[in-house]
């Protein structure tokens, strides 16, 4: 017997594992010639150390001596399974049932594997003949439950599900089983009902009281969750849980507690995964204080992030915000591909995600594979919503008025809430508003005061359910419904999954098709609206000169525009940006380079918040520096909100793509301040172009980067056209179509009726 053997085996009756894996891969590297149970005893021991990229490796190396080993093919097929490697996974598992058509572990694991990949289909027998083999185990009769969930065949799933807890009441899964179909159902009753039950029957159960948070959550019902959570803290001080349950809770209206709250679960729990990137997610939230700093110190958790190995989508998200918001381009790899991650999201209903995904494109096919991760949120979306349709009133009485509906959390102080503006400032006669939000502040500001009493009926309801939320829209039997913003931030795009108004359409808030098909129509106009057709899922609902137009409380005389020009001032021409680092990509960053390096002595200025994060400006400035413009050149304004003054420092700005800008590009040129802009393909790569053509400089947005490097450097060279348009600019937008304010509700008001009286 080899003496590495006998030092393996004595290492791991001395709890070394690792040392002994060492061994026990030096002896089958040397001579793979080992009996069955040596490969056995590496497989399992690189199992339980978690080391499965190896584990892959030495069972399949076990498996090619030893093709007919049930416990290799079984455990390398469970291996598999941790990788997510599923179609291998059932190939050695299908392997080890030929050896052992009846062993109940191979089966059971094959099980799991079908129910991994979604297909209940294929899971349901499986487990039926395991039920049959083994009637009073529960959990085979759970896991048949979830077959069946997977199916749709939900009343059937409950009852498997009662009858695996009569036989186990202590089956913790099976009561979260239960309570999710419950949930599922909207049958929020029987779901609290239940889960008084389980905590009967499991006092104190950490997994029972988060799912009591998580159900309160999902209701809306954010302080209730806050006290219930707290009394649990005055309990259970030292419970990780509680402190990432309360920062969950409580981070969308305190922030700063969120972040003490997530900061204490992960010192308690430093080797949870989701602890410490809810805590890297906060902190890149966080917009008190020193910003910059808060965003420096989530990016300095990153490689201890990574170093536990996240998988799920959403770990994945959040490492990849925090990524492109210091402009990590580097490391983004590490999370995945653009498809895997992009379809990730969409099956876990992580619609936000897909926000950050628009600037990653690159190819035609991206755009279309973009297309399909909106529509594969939509489709599971509209499934869940179909479960539990809302109740439709018998028709109104005729009384000559187009109802209107306006969905969005930021009908108040907010990029929409100007350019909705002009709606209310011109309310139509013929309409009337129905306005719908669910924005967590505490208090209505002067804008949300005013769009409410400029409405028939204005519903704030940050803690209303998502049905009941959808069942009040029905109920007040709109015409057409609008959304204005996505899945952005508070808003609730899901609640047109229900179709609560007949006719259905999105506006302004979000860049791109939605994905649903139950959103009729996207509001666009003769320049952003796609050549290509096939890049929307929604008909274009076209107005007649520009989507938008500029809302009086924001696009005003009180933004000072300084005589001359920041050239004379600084000596030197300036561009800059002001957009969110959501929008930069690699590509980008070697145009704009392009462009200062044809412009000698020029320099860049970021407007962002992300200034004063030292990974942020070092990654920016190595990316100017790959196209042979010095760091030197390169300025960080670092601001929130206050940004408009900046733009007297800035001669030219240059435009992100594949995203565009939208409030950016109005701001800059409110501020006399040209924009040099790519047009693309896509609705979301055409805004600016909009914004340009409506301001009467369409020759500034240019169709390929060659043309958009000319039109740049060209400009900076044109002093008398720059020092014209700093002088005048401003009144040629009040006189065109962005500044018609009155004129462009007309147009949408029209337009809207047009839409509501077409046949269906």
């Amino acid at each position: 017997m080899d003496e590495r053997l006998a030092a393996a085996d004595a290492a791991l009756k001395a709890g070394r594992a690792d040392e002994a894996i060492d061994l026990l891969i030096a002896v089958a590297t040397e001579e793979p010639n080992q009996p069955a149970h040596i490969y056995r005893v590496l497989l399992t021991q690189l199992y339980r150390r978690e080391r499965y990229e190896e584990g892959v490796v030495w069972g399949s190396a076990g498996v090619a001596r030893y093709p007919r080993d049930l416990d290799l093919l079984n455990l390398l097929g469970v291996v598999y399974r941790k990788l997510k490697r599923y179609p291998e996974a059932m190939a050695s598992l299908d392997a080890a049932a030929k050896v052992a058509p009846g062993n109940l572990a191979v089966q059971a694991n094959r099980g799991n594997v079908l129910l991994d990949m979604e297909d209940g289909v294929r899971a349901e027998p499986v487990f039926t003949k395991l039920v049959r083999g083994d009637p009073r185990n529960a959990e085979f009769i759970r896991q048949l439950g979830r077959s069946l969930v997977k199916q749709g065949k939900l009343a059937a799933a409950k009852s498997r599900f009662k009858q695996a807890l009569a036989l186990q009441k202590t089956l913790i899964d099976a009561w979260l089983d239960i309570i999710a179909v419950a949930n599922e159902e909207q049958n929020a009753e029987e779901a609290e009902a239940l889960l008084e039950k389980a905590l009967a029957a499991n006092p104190d159960h950490q997994r029972l009281h988060e799912v009591r948070v998580i159900l309160m959550r999902r209701a809306q019902q954010f302080r209730a969750a806050d006290a219930y959570l707290t009394d649990l803290l005055a309990r259970m001080p030292e419970a990780a849980w509680v402190h990432h349950q309360l920062g969950a809770t409580v981070a969308d209206y305190a922030r700063d507690r969120a972040n003490m709250h997530f900061k204490r679960a992960s010192e308690l729990a430093p080797t949870n995964a989701d602890y410490l990137l809810a805590l890297i997610e906060s902190l890149e939230r966080t917009r008190s204080g020193d910003e910059g700093g808060h965003i420096e110190a989530a990016y300095q958790f990153v490689e201890r992030a990574l170093a536990l190995k996240p998988t799920n989508p959403g770990q994945l998200k959040v490492l990849n915000e925090i990524l492109i918001r210091v402009c990590a381009f580097d490391e983004l790899p590490r999370l995945g591909d653009f498809k895997s991650l992009g379809r990730g999201w969409a099956t876990t209903n992580r619609h936000t995600a897909l926000l950050k995904h628009l600037a990653q494109v690159k190819t035609l096919e991206d755009r279309y594979e973009l297309l399909e991760q909106h529509a594969i949120w939509g489709r599971k979306t509209e499934a869940d919503a179909a479960r539990n349709p809302v109740r439709h009133p018998a028709p109104r009485a005729p009384d000559g008025k187009i109802r209107l509906g306006l969905l969005s959390s930021d009908l108040r102080q907010h990029p929409v809430g100007y350019f909705a503006q002009p709606l209310f400032d011109q309310v139509d006669p013929r309409f009337e508003l129905y306005c719908y939000s669910f924005y967590q502040g505490e208090q209505p500001d002067r804008l949300q005061q005013y769009f409410a009493s400029k409405s028939t009926a204005f519903h704030w309801n940050p803690e209303i359910s998502t049905l009941n939320a959808a069942q009040m829209i029905a109920d007040d039997q709109l015409d057409m419904l609008i959304e204005l913003g996505g899945t952005t931030h508070m808003n609730r795009l899901d609640l047109m999954a229900y179709r609560a108004a007949p006719k259905q359409a999105s506006w302004m808030g979000y860049p791109h098709s939605a994905g649903l098909s139950t959103i009729d129509y996207l509001i666009t106009d003769p320049y952003n609206t796609p050549p290509r057709r096939d890049l929307l899922l929604e008909k274009p609902l076209m107005m007649p000169h520009t989507w938008i137009a500029l809302g009086r409380a924001v696009f005003t005389d009180a933004h000072e525009i300084k005589p001359g020009l920041p050239q004379d001032r600084n000596g030197v021409i300036t561009f800059g940006t002001a957009n969110n680092p959501h929008k930069y990509n690699r590509e980008m960053f070697e145009v704009w380079a392009r462009v200062l390096h044809e412009t000698p002595g020029s320099r860049f200025l970021f407007v962002r918040p992300e200034g004063s994060t030292p990974t942020f400006r070092r990654n920016v400035c190595a990316e100017f520096e790959r196209g042979g413009v010095a760091k030197e050149r390169i300025g960080f304004a670092t601001v929130r909100g206050a940004h408009m003054p900046f733009y007297n420092e800035i001669d030219i700005s240059l435009d992100t793509f594949p995203l565009t800008g939208g409030t950016t590009t109005t701001e800059s040129l409110w501020m006399g301040v040209p924009v040099v802009s790519l047009i693309g393909e896509a609705f979301y790569e055409r805004l600016s172009y909009s914004l340009l053509t409506n301001s009467g400089l369409k020759d500034l947005a240019s169709d390929n980067k060659d043309d958009f490097v000319r039109t740049a450097v060209a400009l900076a060279g044109d002093r008398d056209r720059r020092l014209a348009l700093r002088q005048t600019l401003r009144e040629q937008i009040r006189s065109g179509p962005l500044g018609q304010t009155g004129q462009f509700a007309q147009d949408f008001y029209d337009l809207i009726a047009k839409a509501v009286h077409a046949p269906a």
